[in-house]
């Protein structure tokens, strides 16, 4: 899905603002800019109709405009404005830029804007805002800047569709499973990063393996074996699970364990000889030079502690460039815990995966760190909870061993994982089931650089059923679309796709054929499940001894959803006489009714009962307003048509305003103001207006026929009068048929610029109610 990346540093001066060919969306209103930006003030992003100048700043644009400033008011503050004007100024919301390079994405989609941190789209959004009055039209992207110089690096422009719409109600509540509290308490903790870690075990029972007993009155206090051998040397003896400490106090103990579990405490001036002494005595060697530090600083100035308050003591923070179990500031050796993951030391787990065995010796705690599922396993009182086992089913033991290597070092094999792509889907499966999301988005970032046509279905049929993959899952389908003849001829994967993606695919606005032909043969042999290539040909041969039923099964139906997406009126005439006379036509009524109708467009022109309307503006665009031979208006510029949903080879604006007829033509739904409509618009230009007093519309090839819509003008496009209601209207009752309407009435003396027919209810399809099938648009009137 990343269409577009930059990858070269940009730096913007103050005041300025940098626009670049590749800073657009695809589709006007609807798209999303990732990007890494560092800045000692504000990071400015502008979303424009048109292209700004260098020296552009927002505050003194007047045309429709978004800004989004992040770190606004010395890094403290979101603010959004439109045209302008500020919409939302709020505080904390953790999107402040710093003096380094931080991840950040914007996305808008029909005014809907979500800001989120991080590489990765659609995740970690952290503030939502929707546009009551959205501008549809934004469609370029600005980076700017404020009073300091902001540099900008790997900037990318992702497109937006329809098929994202689910993801936002995802991204909008997240469902807990209502069990026990604290198990939810642990699912927030850990989508924050910055409240979740060993703080959250820190004298808890939970997956505690050892008791220390404290003072005299032997004060039970619960730790972990795997965690204090990482921060020192306890000396543990095999079977030892209690260690005396009669001449510590609880609240040294308490201070000691609270270092290592946190990095941070606060102690008094009474406190810091124990502290240091417990510290020597397990070898825990950070803590015990700060104390001696901390000590002689005091000998030096008394008054460090005359006012009687606790002094801090913190762990020096070490930055990690990738992602570990625990948080920085820790004093734990990574690396030991590393080793102990290899030699099975302190490990109170083992892994086994069914038909394999034994795959590794873990520790409860480590795994608890990174997965929320592990962690009810081990606390929910399940049978995993007292046992030292887990027994997995349906799991990779390469793959459960990938991702235990990862739990304990933050990164991925890549010798292993780099050139295999059934492991890596495996991995990525594993982590979404137990939660890793660090090793989804990894795994996720790697798809994404390796892909390639013939992985693109295998990675399709695994990740349809992950819900945090959708980026991935369509890009893919934008892969397969682009190298269709290719993805559906080299191997028969896509044979293995379900209909939901195979149809996503062929109606993709970015599908590339070679002919019409290997459409067909494409879905033909994706109804029979075929296991090697042949054409529609083949086909026809098996159906001499066959009948649809036997050759497609339970995919019969599926066929005759899908054949209409073949463009039979584009396949060459000879073809077509073939098909006609083919055994596919007298088995398949839907292949039989669309095979006659391309035939007899090609032999009258016209497919149905009702004549062809009189030439009206469009077609006197199409002629220069009367000063040359007639070409497609839209491809001259006199006039523009869009389409409620993205271009595509199936809803083609061209098609509208073309004298040639097109057996396929559907604008998509889309949600306006919280409610789904799907619509088909005109501009007949900005220095025309016409006062319509009569209306052409053409049926395409399928039977979704339209019962509930309006016509409407508007002068601005954005405010809409109605010009002619339609309710329950039956005229429209056969394929490709021409059906015309007058508009009567004080509407009829309006004039308008811009021109739309509004689907106000459902069609006659029960399936996709929202598509709106016309392939043909003529306007009447008196035009200036």
């Amino acid at each position: 899905m990343i269409e577009k990346r930059q990858h070269k540093f940009l730096t913007v001066a103050p005041f300025e603002c940098a626009w670049q060919k590749d800073f657009k969306f695809k589709e006007a209103g609807r798209g999303c800019v990732v990007f890494e930006a560092f800045a000692r003030n504000d990071v400015t992003v502008v979303f424009r109709e048109n292209v700004g100048s260098q020296h552009y700043h927002y505050k003194t644009d007047s045309s429709p405009h978004y800004t989004v400033v992040l770190g606004s008011h010395r890094n403290r503050r979101l603010k959004i404005e439109v045209d302008g004007k500020a919409v939302v100024d709020v505080e904390g919301v953790g999107l402040c830029s710093s003096a380094a390079f931080q991840s950040y994405w914007i996305s808008i989609y029909d005014g809907l804007i979500c800001i989120g941190n991080g590489r990765y789209p659609f995740q970690n959004v952290v503030f939502q805002w929707l546009d009551s009055n959205p501008n549809c039209n934004v469609q370029y992207v600005g980076l700017s800047s404020w009073d300091k110089h902001v540099g900008y690096r790997n900037v990318n422009v992702l497109p937006l569709t329809q098929n994202h719409i689910s993801l936002w109600k995802q991204l909008d509540s997240r469902a807990y499973n209502e069990e026990e509290e604290n198990e939810e308490d642990y699912e927030e903790s850990m989508c924050n990063d910055d409240k979740w870690g060993l703080a959250n075990f820190l004298e808890s029972w939970e997956l505690s393996d050892v008791l220390f007993l404290a003072g005299i009155d032997e004060r039970p206090v619960p730790a972990h074996k795997v965690i204090l051998a990482a921060a020192g040397n306890f000396h543990f003896a095999p079977d030892e699970d209690i260690i005396q400490l009669q001449e510590v106090g609880y609240p040294i103990l308490h201070a000691f364990l609270q270092y290592i579990y946190t990095g941070q405490i606060w102690v008094s001036e009474s406190q810091l000889g124990p502290l240091r002494d417990i510290s020597l005595q397990f070898e825990v060697m950070p803590l015990v030079k700060q104390c001696e530090q901390i000590m002689e600083r005091f000998k030096t100035n008394k008054k460090l502690f005359d006012s009687g308050k606790n002094v801090e003591i913190c762990y020096p923070n070490c930055q990690s460039l990738r992602p570990t179990v625990f948080p920085n500031g820790l004093p734990l050796n990574v690396s030991r815990i590393k080793e102990f993951y290899s030699t099975g030391n302190y490990s109170d787990l083992e892994i086994y995966v069914e038909d394999y065995g034994f795959v590794a010796g873990t520790h409860k705690i480590i795994i608890s760190l990174w997965s929320v599922p592990f962690l009810k396993m081990f606390t929910n009182g399940m049978r995993e909870s007292a046992s030292t086992n887990v027994h997995l089913r349906e799991a990779s033991p390469e793959a459960m061993k990938a991702m235990l290597d990862y739990m304990y070092s933050g990164e991925l094999n890549m010798e292993d994982i780099k050139d295999n792509d059934t492991l890596l889907l495996h991995v990525l499966l594993l982590a979404d089931k137990f939660g890793i999301t660090h090793l989804q988005q990894e795994c996720c970032k790697i798809l994404l650089e390796c892909l390639y046509e013939d992985s693109v279905c295998q990675i399709l049929q695994v990740i349809s059923s992950v819900p945090s993959c959708k980026v991935i899952e369509e890009f893919c389908k934008r892969k397969f679309s682009m190298q269709f003849d290719y993805c559906t001829t080299a191997s028969m994967d896509f044979t293995s796709l379900n209909e939901a993606t195979f149809r996503n695919i062929l109606q993709n606005q970015d599908l590339t054929v070679t002919s019409e032909e290997r459409v067909l043969n494409a879905i033909l042999l994706w109804s029979m499940k075929a296991k090697e290539y042949y054409g529609w040909d083949a086909v026809d041969v098996f159906l001499i001894h066959s009948t649809p039923e036997v050759l497609f099964g339970q995919r019969l139906d599926s066929l005759n959803h899908l054949l209409p997406l073949v463009r039979f009126p584009l396949m060459p005439f000879e073809l077509l006489k073939k098909l006609e006379n083919s055994n596919l036509m007298m088995s398949i009524p839907a292949f039989a009714n669309l095979v006659k109708e391309a035939i007899d467009y090609a032999n009258f022109g016209v497919t149905w009962t009702d004549i062809e309307p009189n030439n009206g503006v469009l077609y006197y665009a199409g002629t220069s307003y009367g000063e040359h031979r007639w070409v497609n208006p839209m491809l001259s510029k006199r006039i523009t048509i869009t389409a409620s949903s993205p271009m595509s080879r199936l809803s083609d604006p061209k098609v509208l305003a073309s004298r040639a007829y097109q057996g396929t033509s559907f604008s998509g739904p889309r949600y306006e103001d919280g409610r789904i409509c799907s619509w088909w618009m005109v501009d007949v230009g900005e220095d025309h207006q016409l006062m319509c007093n009569y209306y052409t519309l053409r049926q395409d090839g399928s039977r979704t026929f339209i019962r509930h819509w309006n016509l409407q003008g508007s002068l601005d496009g954005e405010h809409w009068t109605n010009l002619r209601e339609h309710n329950n209207d039956q005229k429209i009752c056969k394929p490709g048929q021409f059906a015309s309407w007058p508009v009567i009435g004080p509407q009829a003396l309006l004039p308008f610029r811009f021109f739309r027919v509004f689907l106000t209810g459902p069609t006659t399809d029960p399936t996709e109610p929202w598509k709106f099938c016309i392939c043909f648009l003529e306007l009447y009137g008196y035009f200036r």
